[in-house]
């Protein structure tokens, strides 16, 4: 068949159209369409283009898994996912398939996922004439008596053809003859082909006739078989049997029990003795299989049960009855036993379950489809009505579909894995049936996870009591939070907030392990400097939106005996805990001579002292309180007592290892005259010190009084003076070498600025439009920042709202760490350490300092050595940075040692530098002299030069404060009547603190600020704070604004000129 004609033959047609979803049937989409194929067509053959007739997008067949799900037949045909069309699979024999069934109608169940749809296709199988009519015996021998009248029928045996329709019998057809012709009668469906005596035998003439009988079909072209009939002529039996009636129906129930009577027949013959005696029997053209099913008493004629009779696999048999006399020749007739069958209810209804997964996520709204359910029952009637039901107890509801027979299960309500994660529900299945039967089966829904829960602290707030003087690095607590979602959505990772207050402070110095919550300290606490500081941990898990909780962590520092006590008195003038006391001879008993006095920085018992008297001279002659320090005499002195008595006094505290530390007490006896005259003569050399030294500051500050008042003097000169050649030590000038020499540090809002000049340090970015003299410099201190987004529709009048945004700037590895020392003079991390050779083990050479701008483990700082010529002699702590001895030197040993220190942090990609250590042995002698050098210097140092230069420096800078004043008084007093026409500071007094001129071309700024404090400045150009001062050449002059900045003209009146100045505005 050519591919036109396979077009022609397949034809598609609607059987059903889409119907709208009925019985709450959600997101499924359900038709019926009918297409008919001849059978025994080409595998391959397309029967129609389903997803183009249902309505589906073709693209989306593949990934919606379209295919066929369900019926015996689906090995028959295929749908390709990639256009939709069905086509043939395997070879089809509708004879096969549907026996005798017309039409022959094959339904297929087709599934689309995502959303998940159900259509019925049903195919039409059309016959085709392929089978040949077909007789069940290849002879069949009639005997009939010579004295048979013309016009007697005989019945001939029947051809059956598989086909059905026009392509089954259709025609007899007898050889030509002169004694026979055929008739054929209709029995309901069936064609019975009779042979019809059309002139009398003669058995003399023929004692047999051959005939030949051929069946034909009504297909194009016909398809015939044929049956040779052969006529034994016999002597005269006239009389033929006769049925009661032609066609006998009777109705059975299925199951019936074998032996059991259907029905009996009766026929009767005129003629007598064997003539007339019958006997019964099945035709010989029945399917064999009803022999299996059915007997018959030959004699009797009685039909009884023989096999099982089931409806659901035969509703309906047709029996042919033959009944034949003994005669000679004998004579028969038939007829047709109709058997129907009635349905018993027998077959439990079956449950066809269909699905994506097994998992519906617990966010799932009400409504949703869980599974496709269909009910099988394959009894008729009411014993094939099925009523579907569910376990009780569970969140899942059954909607019918249009079609009967057909559910969806649906979520009926929400749904918390956190209370259920598992379902089995039971889905019971029962007919109408008398009685009814049932069928059972459970399907299992496991509840899929959402990130729903945040993290849950078990215990909030959470307080630690941390011993002081920890050491750095170690764990010093940990927290734990639960998630009560699954995997993802359970992975908890941990961080600590950063705040700015003083509380939030502390928090730096804590590192947290983001997967266990394992809190370290980088640094040791001490109690004396910080007793207690809390901190915020969030907790947040890894769903997506991810969910976060936080605790406070509240930490107590506990005090440790870490601090020796302090002898506050008696202290001398080298500062070793010694003194003297001079007491008369001649006082009594109980006399205070002096007490000692000590602080321990510890608290409770650790800070709690205690006193007393390790060595003195006599026993008997002083105690001490062992509470409060005081030495008392315990008796009157004699003659012969000493009258020099030193006394040791302990100092202990308390702790679990007490710390300690010893006053030295001389006691002198002195007669009481000596004691008066001491005391006199102490008295009259602190006043001659008193009166040499205020005589040498009353010169000091005389003279830097005079200095100061000749520096205003020339200061007001230049203010005053008219020169025309007055340059800005700020501003950069034709000749400017580019040495900046001068800066001045400010802020304004949230940034910092430095007005600089010659010698301006490295690291700085000049702001644009500044005349190049102002720095920005970097602010490290903000870690957030927050602004608000307004919206605004588009009404009349418009409505709007905003929002505040927090924007929290985490840390990243992106500063390298800085060695602070050593440095050499060029800027270099090099440095030369001399150390005496006759050293011992763990002496300290020297400590390796760095900084790393970065904070927690990105600022973390580890120091190794990568080279050192020998690796005996010096030793590195990992965590300090110090250098220490491993072992004494020797002879062998060499002088120089060059030490290669890398310092590295703690980020995820590490950073480093380097520092260079060179330590040269000296003999001790040289080490000891220079050190006595440097000691004795520093000593003059420090006893001739430092309090006379701390009052100098005070006098100075009280005289410089008196000057700026002075200055600002005068350079206010110019200008009396000065007023601005536009612009008016919200917060500013009028008090100018600090004022700077300089010149650019041909104009005079001043930069002008009130309350500046020393030593700072205002940037040009902002806050209001820049003037162009006039030239007392002319009458009037202009400033060009500095960075776009508009133009404040300010009228100032003196005297009666009338000078106009401008003013820049920031």
């Amino acid at each position: 068949m050519d591919a036109g004609g396979q077009r022609r033959g397949i034809q598609p047609w609607w059987l059903a159209f889409c119907f709208p979803v009925m019985f709450g049937c959600m997101e499924q989409v359900a038709a019926q369409i009918k297409y008919s194929v001849p059978e025994e067509v080409k595998v391959g053959s397309v029967v129609g283009n389903v997803a183009k007739d249902l309505g589906l997008d073709i693209s989306s067949l593949e990934e919606r898994r379209f295919r066929i799900v369900s019926g015996t037949e689906e090995a028959q045909f295929a749908v390709n996912q990639n256009n939709g069309i069905l086509f043939v699979h395997e070879k089809i024999d509708r004879e096969e398939l549907c026996k005798t069934v017309s039409p022959c109608l094959m339904n297929l169940k087709m599934v689309a996922e995502n959303p998940m749809e159900i259509h019925y296709v049903g195919v039409e199988i059309i016959d085709v004439n392929d089978n040949s009519p077909k007789f069940e015996e290849d002879e069949k021998i009639l005997e009939i008596s010579e004295s048979t009248v013309p016009g007697k029928r005989f019945q001939l045996p029947t051809a059956h053809d598989p086909d059905v329709g026009i392509n089954t019998v259709r025609v007899y057809k007898l050889n030509q003859n002169e004694y026979f012709s055929i008739q054929i009668r209709e029995r309901g469906e069936d064609k019975i082909p009779f042979l019809v005596l059309q002139k009398a035998l003669d058995r003399e003439m023929h004692r047999e006739h051959k005939l030949i009988l051929t069946a034909a079909d009504g297909g194009n072209p016909p398809r015939s078989g044929a049956l040779n009939v052969t006529v034994t002529v016999l002597d005269s039996n006239d009389n033929h049997p006769t049925f009661s009636q032609e066609v006998y129906s009777v109705t059975v129930p299925e199951n019936v029990d074998a032996d059991t009577s259907v029905i009996k027949v009766k026929a009767t013959d005129e003629d007598e003795g064997a003539n007339g005696d019958i006997e019964y029997s099945f035709g010989g053209q029945l399917d064999r299989k009803i022999y299996d099913m059915f007997s018959l008493d030959k004699n009797t004629g009685e039909i009884r049960v023989k096999g099982e009779i089931d409806f659901e696999k035969v509703d309906v048999f047709k029996l042919d009855v033959h009944a034949t006399d003994k005669g000679q020749p004998p004579m028969s007739t038939d007829c047709r036993v109709i058997i129907k069958v009635l349905d018993k209810n027998d077959n439990k209804p079956q449950i066809e379950v269909t699905s994506l997964s097994n998992m519906v996520s617990e966010d799932s709204k009400p409504g949703t489809v869980v599974y496709l359910i269909s009910i099988i029952d394959q009894d008729s009637g009411l014993n094939g009505k099925v009523i579907c039901s569910l376990s009780d107890n569970v969140p899942f509801d059954l909607k019918p579909s249009y079609q009967d027979n057909m559910y969806s299960l649906v979520l009926k309500q929400h749904l918390d894995r956190e209370s259920v994660s598992h379902y089995e529900v039971t889905i019971t299945a029962t007919d109408c049936g008398q009685p009814p039967l049932s069928t059972f089966k459970t399907v299992n829904i496991d509840v899929s996870d959402v990130n729903d829960n945040k993290p849950e602290f078990l215990q909030n707030p959470i307080e630690i009591y941390l011993l002081e003087n920890n050491v750095p690095g170690n764990e010093i607590c940990s927290v734990s939070a639960l998630d009560k979602d699954l995997n993802e959505n359970a992975a908890l990772t941990y961080h600590i907030i950063r705040e700015e207050s003083n509380q939030g402070k502390a928090a730096t110095f804590l590192n947290i392990n983001s997967d266990n919550g394992h809190i370290s300290a980088l640094k040791s606490f001490d109690f004396e400097t910080l007793k207690t500081f809390q901190f915020q941990v969030v907790a947040t898990d890894s769903g997506a939106p991810s969910l976060s909780s936080n605790v406070t962590v509240h930490v107590f520092i506990l005090d440790q005996n870490d601090n020796a006590p302090v002898i506050l008195y008696p202290v001398s003038s080298n500062g070793s805990a010694e003194g003297v006391e001079e007491i008369p001879r001649n006082v009594n008993a109980g006399h205070l001579v002096t007490k000692v006095r000590a602080y321990d920085a510890d608290i409770g018992y650790n800070g709690w002292l205690l006193f007393s008297l390790q060595e003195v001279t006599a026993h008997s002659l002083f105690g001490l309180d062992r509470y409060t320090g005081q030495i008392r005499t315990l008796r009157s002195f004699t003659e012969t007592d000493e009258a020099e008595h030193k006394l040791l006094i302990l100092v202990k505290d308390n702790g679990n290892v007490s710390l300690s530390a010893t006053a030295t007490v001389v006691v002198k006896l002195v007669e009481p005259r000596e004691a008066f005259a001491a005391a006199d003569v102490k008295s009259a050399s602190k006043d001659d010190e008193d009166n040499n030294v205020t005589f040498y500051l009353m010169i000091t500050l005389g003279s830097v009084s005079t200095l100061f008042l000749i520096s205003i003097i020339v200061l007001i000169a230049m203010q005053c003076s008219k020169s025309t050649a007055y340059t800005s030590k700020y501003l950069q000038e034709t000749n400017y070498d580019g040495t900046l020499c001068h800066s001045i540090q400010y802020r304004s809002g949230d940034k910092r600025y430095m007005l600089v000049g010659p010698r301006m340090s490295i690291g700085s970015t000049i702001v644009p439009g500044s005349h190049a003299n102002t720095l920005v410099l970097p602010d490290r201190r903000g870690t957030s920042t927050e602004f608000q987004v307004v919206a605004t529709d588009s009404g009349a009048p418009s409505l709007s709202s905003n929002v505040t945004v927090h924007v929290f700037i985490l840390d990243q590895n992106d500063n390298a760490p800085v060695i602070l020392y050593p440095v050499s003079s060029n800027g270099s991390a090099e440095g030369v350490e001399e150390i005496p050779r006759n050293v011992n083990a763990g002496h300290l050479v020297t400590k390796v300092r760095a900084y790393d701008a970065d904070i927690g483990y990105n600022g973390w700082l580890l120091f190794s050595l990568q080279e050192v010529t020998a690796h005996s002699l010096f030793g590195l702590d990992r965590y300090t940075g110090q250098i220490r001895t491993l072992r004494s030197f020797t002879e062998t040993d060499e002088a120089e040692h060059k030490l290669l220190i890398l310092v590295k942090d703690n980020g995820n990609v590490s950073l480093s530098a380097t520092a260079t250590v060179v330590v040269k042995l000296v003999e001790p002698r040289e080490a000891f002299a220079a050190a006595d050098v440097k000691s004795a210097t520093k000593d003059d140092e420090d006893n001739n030069v430092t309090f006379y230069l701390m009052i100098t420096l005070g006098s100075v800078s009280t005289l410089f404060l008196i000057s700026i004043i002075v200055l600002i008084a005068m350079q206010c007093s110019k200008s009396t009547d000065c007023t601005s026409k536009y612009l008016q500071e919200t917060n500013y007094d009028g008090t100018l603190c600090h004022s700077i001129q300089y010149r650019s071309g041909d104009k005079r700024y001043m930069l002008v600020g009130p309350r500046m404090s020393i030593g700072s400045t205002i940037v040009p150009g902002s806050h209001a704070n820049t003037l162009v001062l006039p030239d007392r050449r002319g009458t009037s002059t202009e400033a060009l604004p500095i960075s776009g900045s508009p133009l404040i003209e300010v009228v100032c009146r003196r005297s009666t000129h009338r000078r106009v100045s401008n003013m820049i505005i920031g």
